[in-house]
């Protein structure tokens, strides 16, 4: 048995950690270009009110803010059929902002098609569902019918010089040999050499994907991705990732997509969408400065902006514990975790959410908030420079005043700031910074 010696020095894996942005995963870093699409005007807006045109276009100004002047936010899509949508087409790209470019979205149906010739879009994305489920319950067409339908759609949006986004819709449920790897090597065909002409929207429509490399067809998206690679001629840049919630795997299952092949990840912001929501646009920033190194150029501070503007002109409910957008996702209520954030506040966060987010973590006034956590909240509240500690005497009154609310009250509800506030006031102590 080889001895074990326990190194008496701090070891904070800082290669992991770095504080200033989220961890990093090292094993799995990527060199090539990866970003992020939106859904947000389309496959998002399903499941809500509609947007207004305005609202469009002031989430469409933010987005562009929040991928930066790199385009980490490459493109965005929108539904063409409405006179709302087209307006709202019409107004974003008024704005003559690079990116994220416009898109559209048609059913594979010539008359959709036909929809496409006054917008001047340079790509859209063309509905081609491919599970035997849609194709011989939906559609109630044979395989090869549906091949040959897919590919005519395809020619006619091509012949007008728009690029095509074939959406392999519930793929994750599909006959992989027997019908998508066909229809994507006939797609292939169709434009030779100029394979940037056509690209693939993998989309894991029931969110029914499995991020694991065991995993097998259709579900696995390592093996799939895999196949993909080998059994046709595709690039990264023709690849992009579409999923859903259903399972809790949206995002996990993004980020395995990303390692294995595809440069794209479709997101919404919020992660809005129908059932359980698409992958969170925010959550894929994260994702990408993991596997990055960085946020690749990406104002991360309009994330606080977006997140305000569903709530205030949207009128969108948030879970409050909702990550890195929700009221108290760096909130605790654990006096032993208010502790450690008093003496360091990486003992319980993972990354400086105020270097990153402009949100500094917070503390929730409770019957377990002890008195560290008081302290904290006094200095959080108040943003004190040279911090009060636990010991000191208004903490302690402070502290009183909470523990009869819950012991002899019997309150059940938590302590907001107007009480700690008034309180404060009420013994005399004037707080400031020195």
């Amino acid at each position: 048995m080889k001895r074990i010696i326990a190194n008496s020095n701090a070891n904070y894996h800082k290669d992991i950690f770095p504080f200033d942005i989220p961890p990093i995963d090292p094993a799995n870093q990527i060199e090539r270009d990866i970003f992020i699409t939106d859904t947000t005007f389309r496959d998002g807006q399903q499941a809500m009110p509609a947007f207004s045109t305005e609202q469009m276009v002031s989430l469409y100004k933010m987005m562009s803010d929040l991928g930066g002047e790199n385009g980490l936010i490459r493109q965005t899509e929108f539904f063409p059929y409405s006179d709302k949508d087209r307006k709202a087409i019409e107004k974003c790209k008024e704005l003559n902002l690079k990116f994220p470019e416009i898109t559209t979205w048609v059913r594979a149906d010539r008359k959709d098609a036909d929809i496409l010739e006054d917008l001047e879009i340079k790509e859209t994305g063309v509905l081609m569902s491919c599970s035997d489920y849609h194709i011989f319950k939906k559609l109630k067409i044979s395989k090869e019918n549906a091949l040959e339908k897919y590919i005519k759609i395809a020619e006619s949006i091509l012949d007008r010089g728009i690029i095509v986004r074939c959406h392999l819709e519930d793929l994750t449920r599909a006959d992989i040999y027997g019908f998508v790897i066909p229809l994507i090597n006939k797609l292939n065909e169709t434009v030779g050499n100029n394979k940037h002409a056509i690209k693939f929207r993998l989309c894991d429509t029931l969110g029914v994907g499995l991020p694991y490399e065991s995993s097998s067809l259709p579900r696995g998206i390592p093996t799939l991705l895999k196949k993909l690679y080998a059994d046709t001629d595709l690039l990264p840049e023709q690849l992009e990732w579409h999923g859903h919630n259903d399972f809790y795997k949206a995002v996990v299952n993004g980020t395995s997509a990303w390692i294995h092949g595809v440069s794209a990840v479709n997101c919404t912001l919020l992660g809005i969408g129908e059932r359980t929501g698409n992958i969170p646009l925010e959550a894929m920033l994260f994702e990408y400065a993991s596997l990055k190194g960085s946020f690749g150029g990406a104002n991360m501070e309009i994330i606080s902006k977006i997140k305000n503007y569903f709530i205030d002109e949207i009128s969108y409910n948030l879970p409050e514990n909702t990550p890195f957008v929700g009221k108290n996702f760096n909130t605790t209520k654990a006096g032993i975790h208010a502790d450690g954030l008093l003496k360091s506040s990486d003992i319980y966060n993972s990354y400086d959410t105020y270097t990153v987010l402009r949100s500094r973590p917070g503390v929730c006034l409770n019957k377990t908030s002890g008195k560290a956590g008081i302290a904290y909240w006094i200095n959080s509240y108040y943003n004190l420079n040279n911090g009060i500690s636990k010991d000191h005497p208004l903490v302690s009154i402070i502290y009183e005043y909470i523990n009869n609310e819950y012991e002899n009250n019997a309150r059940l509800s938590y302590i907001n700031e107007k009480e700690i506030t008034a309180l404060i006031e009420k013994t005399g102590w004037v707080i400031k910074n020195e």
